[in-house]
């Protein structure tokens, strides 16, 4: 599919991502997709509703073979965590318990941190429709919550562990503004290349009897060229834009503006409609 390359590397690493007593393996699919597009790679499944392996799920989590194929399956919360040296707990809503709260940027940072320091961690999420209990939260060692429309707190939970899985991806990132590829470098028109899409324009519209009536010639022909200077092109767009005109040029419409000549030199049919 779009956006995947296996001759690039592919990252597998970070925490370990907690889904307890998910429901339908639709969104366990969605999970092990948002995980793989940001590099993680270790889920763990508490008492899966609907069992394991799940067809479902294989169908959407489009092509994350590896997150599927190296899921665990566990019956209880604290099985799943055993291994582990420090989790985070996710909910939306405020709980009856001391443990600190952090936001999903925070709780990333600290996650790297614990994982360049070669601990084990995790992110615990929730029943799709309830969430985790105050009991699972307990097991955790700390909060996280994200800042969402207070009135409309719920997120589906693929939406959620994408946005920590982003988080932890930014984390680990060297520069906040770096981007995978970049723009064509293209060099900016000179003023003649300009001018020359200026008369390419202004004979096609002539042509076709564009410029009416002929007394609004030279305002009208002033806004087109202010339209088109207003920002600097490439070459490249002007030899698109040039090139746009050159086939409308080649196959000119049937109709030109008041009974104009075609380019065969036929006479076109009137079109009153145009002028309204």
């Amino acid at each position: 599919m779009a956006g995947t390359n296996s001759e690039r590397q592919l990252l597998a690493e970070g925490p370990a991502i907690i889904l307890v007593e998910p429901q339908m393996g639709e969104n366990i699919g969605m999970v092990a997709r948002a995980m793989a597009n940001f590099g993680l790679a270790e889920l763990r499944l508490v008492n899966p509703r609907d069992g394991w392996p799940n067809e479902k799920a294989q169908a959407t989590a489009s092509k994350a073979d590896h997150v599927i194929a190296a899921t665990k399956v566990y019956d209880t919360l604290e099985q799943a965590i055993a291994d582990l040296n420090f989790v985070y707990a996710t909910t939306a809503r405020s709980r009856d318990n001391y443990k600190p709260v952090r936001s999903p940027v925070l709780a990333a940072e600290t996650l790297r941190t614990k994982f360049r320091a070669g601990e084990a961690t995790g992110i615990l999420f929730g029943r799709e429709r309830w969430g985790l209990t105050n009991e699972e939260v307990a097991l955790a060692d700390e909060i996280v919550t994200f800042p969402v429309n207070p009135a409309f707190a719920s997120l589906n939970i693929a939406q959620a562990v994408l946005l920590m899985s982003y988080e932890w991806m930014k984390s680990g990132m060297e520069d906040l503004e770096a981007v995978p590829f970049q723009a064509l470098e293209q060099r900016p028109s000179t003023k003649e290349q300009l001018f020359g899409l200026f008369d390419q324009l202004e004979e096609a519209l002539d042509s076709r009897n564009y410029f009416h009536p002929p007394s609004k010639k030279p305002k009208m022909v002033d806004n087109l060229r202010a339209v088109l200077s207003r920002r600097a092109f490439t070459e490249q767009e002007i030899s698109v834009l040039r090139g746009v005109i050159s086939s409308l040029d080649r196959f000119s419409r049937n109709s030109p503006r008041k009974g104009g000549s075609t380019r065969s030199g036929k006479k076109a049919p009137t079109d009153d409609s145009a002028d309204e």
